[in-house]
């Protein structure tokens, strides 16, 4: 049986605290570069298109189900104590504040992360972001920071989709379907969800699972090794970083919001 070094245990922390390093010093510079980046909003605005556009199909399907089942499982669950009509509440709230933004991140890294990893990982297998470099074109400012600028925008527009649709889900499962009254659920609804504490809390989630999630993605691109295996991998890094990342962020902040 061979023992871990201790040499072996410094390199490898030594490692992890340089990637931290150099991955903080390269988020910081994509902060920088947000004046730098609208300058020319058409790439922000393309990459907008590209990210958000593209993956509104899944965000619109996946939160038509969830509506469909917060609404039958919440009716359910309220029966037991007699408060049916407060299913429309039951299920803003829960889309709001947390399942909105998170099933939305996690759907966005499955979709829009692994694009971006793929699309960076290929860039510079193919010497391009190199090439850029040698005719003094910065590939952060011009490829990097349209792209993570463009999915900080789109999380959260994606997010309130998810939301909304699930709503008009739970509507559909629980006043269409099984009966309640259509006044109760809106006028429940339009009662106990705050715009501050509840739509604004899930709004900077998103906001901060937007820059997680599309940094993530960048990060594991333009670190990827030049190979097809190794554009794979990171591939694969993205989405398990990213999932990881997001359900991590969500337990911090819902601590802190509700704390305050």
């Amino acid at each position: 049986m061979s023992w871990i070094k201790p040499a072996d245990v410094g390199f490898a922390t030594r490692q992890l605290l340089a990637d931290w390093g150099h991955g903080a010093r390269l988020l910081l510079r994509l902060v920088r570069l947000f004046g730098a980046a609208f300058k020319r909003f058409g790439l922000v605005r393309d990459q907008i298109f590209f990210l958000g556009n593209y993956s509104l199909a899944i965000i619109s399907v996946s939160g038509l189900f969830v509506g469909f089942v917060l609404g039958l499982q919440g009716y359910y669950t309220l029966q037991r104590y007699g408060s049916s009509e407060a299913v429309g509440l039951l299920v803003a709230l829960s889309l709001a504040r947390e399942l909105g933004p998170v099933i939305t991140a996690l759907l966005f890294a499955g979709r829009a992360g692994t694009s971006l990893t793929a699309e960076i990982g290929l860039m510079k297998a193919g010497e391009q972001l190199s090439a850029m470099e040698m005719m003094a074109v910065d590939p952060v400012q011009r490829i990097l920071a349209p792209r993570f600028w463009g999915g900080v925008i789109a999380m959260p527009l994606l997010a309130a989709v998810f939301s909304a649709v699930g709503i008009l889900g739970g509507y559909v499962v629980a006043v269409l379907l099984i009966g309640i009254d259509s006044g109760a659920f809106w006028s429940q609804m339009q009662g106990g969800v705050d715009v501050w504490s509840d739509v604004g809390n899930g709004v900077i989630k998103s906001f901060v699972f937007g820059i997680a999630v599309t940094f993530i993605a960048l990060l594991q691109g333009y670190e990827a090794q030049p190979t097809p295996e190794g554009v794979s991998r990171a591939t694969t890094r993205t989405v398990v970083v990213s999932s990881l990342s997001v359900l991590g962020l969500d337990f911090v902040l819902t601590v802190m919001m509700f704390s305050i």
